[in-house]
């Protein structure tokens, strides 16, 4: 405990120095942090192994070593995602909106930084480069809190991206990894409140729970993502397999995979023989509800569990529904609120789909896989948020930010 808020101790004093420094400084520091990545590539890959190695021999699933997993490819792009965020527009002293008032005073709300940034994430320690990266240019100091299982990777992560950043001109502890593997350290981080000013979650649905439970600093909640793909009665087939195919198989250990599909009873019969062929040939095991597994015989029943479930691996829940009313209350029952997706010809049936869900994300005639900061042309992201305060979706600099009031007069007193 005390390790952790002496941590948070000398984030709070480094977020007052960060937080006024110009554009130019820090990106200055982002193209530093880029460059001492990709010179300790080798450095990086060590520690990395380690704790592969280490996931290995406990167990961990080859989903989660995925999602561990560095290599040369992944460490450049965490560069290039660094140089990316370099290049977008600096958030703070942004006006969100302004007017003079009647009594001659001029009203101006303008972004600034939120001060101390908590991430606790889990396994994927591309996290540690993107959450440095943006909170740097959004003039935030980062605390960050990376699983036990790749303690390693963020301890050389985090060492060389701050040396870097403080040589480049940032203030010293602007970002820090917060001490200890046990739930003790998470645990002060969550209670650190007057020291850390939000905590952002990434992870399953048991450490986000844990978060939003259990801290008193207060949490941006990023969600689970249980996402559907819902191929409609005026669907394009060909293109709706290449979507369903890609939502699952391109990346199946990701929060934006598709995890269920459902599909309108009135081309079910073309569909899913095409579908379930393509889906097959990637290795996809289909939980079938019983006019779905009529086109699979390998199909496994689909259960409650089924539906409800975040795979992160290659299963898809697969249900036939006779209506877009129907297959939105499935999604309703069952989603996350995280991505839906609709494959169809017909504008007013997508209109009818977009407006009938509560989604952060909703695709039309699109992959889940585009939820995502880079893919939305944000830059890397913080995560991907399913409330509804202050962030929604794909959060990115903007959603780093709160704002000031600042009010200029020529001596004006209320009376």
């Amino acid at each position: 405990m005390d390790e952790v808020l002496d941590v948070a101790r000398r984030a709070k004093a480094a977020a007052a120095l960060l937080a006024p420094l110009t554009r130019a400084t820090k990106d200055a520091a982002l193209l530093a942090m880029a460059d001492a990545l990709e010179a300790a590539t080798d450095r990086i890959l060590a520690a990395n192994a380690e704790d592969v190695q280490a996931g290995r021999d406990a167990g961990t699933s080859e989903s989660l070593l995925d999602r561990l997993a560095l290599d040369p490819e992944r460490i450049s792009a965490m560069a290039g995602g660094l140089r990316h965020v370099a290049t977008l527009p600096d958030p703070v002293g942004e006006v969100v909106r302004g007017s003079s008032l009647p009594n001659g005073l001029e009203l101006r709300q303008v972004r600034v930084p939120l001060g101390v940034v908590g991430i606790v994430y889990e396994a994927r320690p591309n996290v540690t480069a993107d959450a440095a990266g943006l909170c740097v240019k959004s003039g935030n100091a980062v605390l960050l809190r990376g699983s036990g299982s790749a303690y390693r990777s963020n301890r050389v992560l985090v060492d060389v991206l701050a040396e870097a950043a403080t040589t480049a001109g940032l203030p010293a502890d602007s970002i820090s990894l917060v001490p200890g593997v046990d739930r003790d350290s998470v645990q002060a981080l969550m209670t650190a409140r007057g020291l850390v000013d939000v905590l952002i979650p990434r992870g399953g649905a048991g450490l986000i729970e844990a978060v939003v439970s259990g801290s008193t600093v207060p949490v941006i909640e990023t969600g689970v993502g249980n996402c559907t793909v819902y191929v409609d009665r005026y669907a394009d087939l060909d293109k709706a397999v290449a979507i369903v195919v890609d939502a699952k198989t391109s990346r199946p250990s990701v929060c934006n995979a598709a995890e269920t599909l459902l599909v309108h009873e009135a081309v079910a019969a073309e569909f899913l023989p095409m579908a379930v062929k393509a889906l097959q040939d990637k290795g996809v095991t289909l939980h079938a509800d019983e006019r779905a597994a009529a086109y699979d015989s390998s199909a496994l029943p689909v259960t409650d569990e089924d539906w409800a479930a975040e795979y992160l691996s290659l299963d898809l829940a697969v249900g036939v529904v006779d209506s877009l009313e129907l297959a939105v209350a499935q999604i309703r029952r069952w989603g996350t609120v995280h991505t839906e997706a609709i494959v169809t010809r017909d504008v007013d049936e997508a209109r009818r789909f977009v407006r009938s869900l509560d989604s952060a994300a909703v695709m039309v005639n699109a992959s889940t896989r585009f939820t995502d900061g880079s893919e939305f042309g944000f830059g890397a992201e913080i995560g991907i948020s399913t409330q509804k305060l202050h962030a929604r979706g794909p959060m990115g600099l903007p959603e780093l930010t709160s704002t000031t009031y600042v009010v200029t007069g020529d001596g004006q007193v209320r009376g």
